[in-house]
């Protein structure tokens, strides 16, 4: 929607507001001008503020009879061209810091000019019959070159790239598809079609063109075009507020827009009056158009106020700008709305509020600009919008993109669930996610059991979503299957994936660590992360684990710890055995628990040995071993260096005659092999006990 911002219900011939050409046409007279940084204003008055303008606005020069400036929507440029290209043509984009400037022959008044996609050729519209051609490629002569349109006494309304070499003209009879040859310096006719039009709207993320058919307008004819293929997709009729009293162009296209929402392809039309007499106020009606099937109506989106409207589409959220009251409002067609059965009807999600207060910085040397900052005026009816997000001031020679800051809409959307609902789908969520898990798990704003849960749950589900596409990506990669199928990517992980660790790292350990809530409350929640996890098949970490039992153990709650292991709350894991190992000194069941553990685990035996004997538990692995009957194979050696290591005289001395005895019972002879490498052991008992304290062989 190339609109100006006051827009009003359209009255009985109104003319078009100034500056508001189609886009790609004047955005307004204006001209060239430094890059400026403004500032949004922070503080008191910019609280609950959940829109913003971005912060490295592109700056071109104020309105002037000599300067006229176009903005291409493909490209998100803004054109400066003064005197019609002879004196200068300035190109900046939001994404291009380098702005391109060159000069081109004044043929008369510029009615559009844009670049193709890479900006390798320049498409310069001067007559109502044909548009011109200028290469911008290395070693290729600055000549322009022209193109007619086929049809007779047909009027160029406008044109669009859809390619770096493809250009459709939209006349008032219909639409051309060519091919530009830059080498050649000519075009070829790739398709064309004919059609009464009344004007044309493009999207170029969908590379859709739609076309307004019919006296009345309101049957929308779209073409979709890709690498040199152009498709007819199936028409469909915007039905209007009421039967119009006569045959004139009813539907106009200030009140629609087109935008990719959550991947899919709408026209937004912008309803002053509703059909029902009953229900006051204009609303935004979606329909939804694939790329096969029919049109839908599928939302409508309720206002509930009328007067001059513009719309934005940023980050898949729908904002409407209300000039009257200088406020806007968001709407997520994601979020539950009221189903009647065919369309869902929404509510706003969050309070009307205006777009965060913003300064423009003053321009000029740096001596001159220690002046305050210009509050930039807000909602000015010189405002043109542009689909998705682009908003361009023609009085102040700005352009900006249109931001959603999230932080806000944390204080102004208590429901937790309706919050999670709504903070998965942005795209910088995360930060914001494990910062409102912190705060529900704090004073002042700690949260009930139950509602912890439901955040869990949101927040898991989506991570499960992540975990299967990966699991599923995993295996055709692995089957071989990826070959016969090259279009398969690899899931992208956003940041609504929030994992075990995240939660780990920001909320939990940060949670037990402060101490602050009562110890039964801190074991319930991550008792209810771990089940939130289980719930959705996901295998738990086992730091998870650990954090519950370090805080059991902190609060001397050793039988609740029992409990859990002995009904397997806390799922077996090697890392947890062990931990269970070093908590033997202040709970001796602990050690019990361990082994039953490993054993459960079916952990390969000489594992758990040395575990055990890392901790220097050399005679419960010597009890283990036996136990599992494994004590005639195991190395002397190492226990005997296990047994010295630990300091323990009475230690080494009890291993050492376990040794002794297992020769004598296997080989008849108490002493050990040369093979065994065990000398100096002998040689140390000897010191410490003496030689008559070895063992003599017994003789039956």
């Amino acid at each position: 929607m190339a609109a100006a911002m006051g827009r009003d219900p359209p009255g009985p011939a109104e003319d078009e507001a100034p500056g508001a050409a189609a886009a790609g046409g004047a955005a307004g007279r204006e001209g060239g001008g430094e890059e400026g940084e403004g500032r949004a204003r922070g503080g008191a008055e910019a609280g609950g503020c959940y829109l913003a303008l971005c912060a490295r606005p592109v700056h071109f020069e104020k309105a002037n009879p000599v300067n006229c400036v176009f903005f291409d929507e493909a490209n998100k440029q803004v054109f400066a061209v003064r005197s019609g290209g002879a004196t200068g043509v300035v190109v900046k984009g939001l994404e291009d810091r380098n702005p391109i400037s060159f000069r081109m022959e004044d043929k008369g008044e510029v009615k559009c000019i844009k670049f193709s996609l890479g900006n390798k050729i320049l498409a310069v519209q001067r007559t109502s019959k044909s548009v011109d051609f200028l290469n911008f490629i290395p070693d290729s002569p600055q000549l322009e070159y022209t193109q007619e349109c086929k049809t007779k006494n047909a009027n160029i309304l406008g044109f669009c790239w859809t390619s770096s070499t493809e250009i459709v003209f939209i006349t008032d009879q219909g639409i051309e598809f060519y091919q530009v040859l830059p080498e050649k310096r000519s075009l070829k006719l790739l398709k064309n079609q004919s059609i009464n039009v009344n004007w044309y709207m493009y999207c170029p993320e969908s590379s859709v063109i739609l076309l307004s058919t019919t006296v009345l307008g309101n049957v929308l004819q779209p073409f979709y075009f890709k690498s040199g293929t152009m498709a007819k997709l199936s028409k469909f009729e915007i039905e209007l507020p009421a039967a119009p009293k006569s045959s004139k162009l009813s539907l106009s296209e200030r009140d629609i827009a087109m935008a990719t929402i959550y991947g899919q392809l709408y026209v937004l039309y912008l309803r002053h009056h509703s059909r029902t007499s009953n229900s006051t106020g204009a609303e935004v009606v979606l329909y939804h158009l694939p790329r096969e099937g029919s049109c839908k109506k599928t939302h409508i989106l309720k206002l509930n106020r009328t007067g001059k409207f513009a719309l934005n589409v940023v980050d898949n959220l729908v904002v409407v700008h209300h000039q009257d009251t200088e406020t806007s409002v968001i709407f997520d067609i994601k979020l539950k709305g009221e189903f009647d059965g065919s369309t869902t009807i929404h509510q706003f999600v969050l309070p009307p509020r205006s777009i965060q207060p913003y300064q423009i910085p003053v321009a000029g040397p740096a001596s001159v600009t220690s002046q305050a900052p210009v509050p930039c005026k807000l909602y000015s009816s010189s405002w043109i919008v542009f689909q998705p997000d682009i908003i361009i001031s023609a009085s102040e020679g700005y352009l900006w993109s249109l931001q959603v800051k999230l932080e806000p809409v944390v204080n102004l959307l208590l429901d937790k669930g309706k919050l999670m609902d709504f903070l998965l789908q942005r795209k910088e969520c995360k930060m914001v996610i494990l910062s409102v898990c912190s705060q529900m798990l704090s004073e002042p704003e700690r949260g009930s059991l139950s509602v912890i849960a439901t955040v869990f749950d949101k927040l898991n589900q989506e991570y499960k979503k992540y975990l299967e596409a990966e699991q599923s990506y995993t295996m055709v990669v692995e089957t071989g299957l990826s070959r016969s199928n090259p279009l398969l990517k690899r899931p992208v992980r956003t940041q609504a994936v929030i994992d075990q660790s995240d939660m780990y790292t920001h909320v939990l350990s940060v949670f037990t660590e402060k101490k602050e809530a009562p110890h039964k409350f801190t074991i319930a929640v991550l008792m209810e992360y771990i089940r939130s996890l289980n719930q959705f098949q996901i295998a738990v970490q086992h730091y998870l684990y650990e954090l519950v039992i370090k805080t059991l153990v902190q609060h001397n709650l050793f039988y609740m710890l029992h409990q859990f292991l002995q009904y397997h709350v806390l799922s077996d894991s090697k890392p947890l055995a062990c931990l269970l190992l070093s908590l033997e000194s202040i709970y001796p069941p602990a050690h019990q628990l361990s082994l039953d553990m490993l054993k459960r685990l079916s952990t390969a035996n000489d594992e758990i040995v040395e575990v055990l004997l890392s901790k220097h538990q050399v005679l419960a692995a010597l009890r283990f071993i036996r136990g599992i009957g494994g004590h005639d194979s195991i190395s002397a050696r190492k226990f005997l260096d296990a047994a010295k290591q630990a300091e323990d005289e009475m230690l080494f001395y009890t291993i050492f005659r376990f040794f002794e005895q297992r020769n004598q019972r296997l080989r008849g002879n108490p002493s050990f092999t040369p093979g065994e490498h065990c000398e100096e052991h002998v040689t140390f008992f000897k010191q410490v006990f003496g030689e008559h304290a070895l063992m003599k062989p017994t003789t039956f």
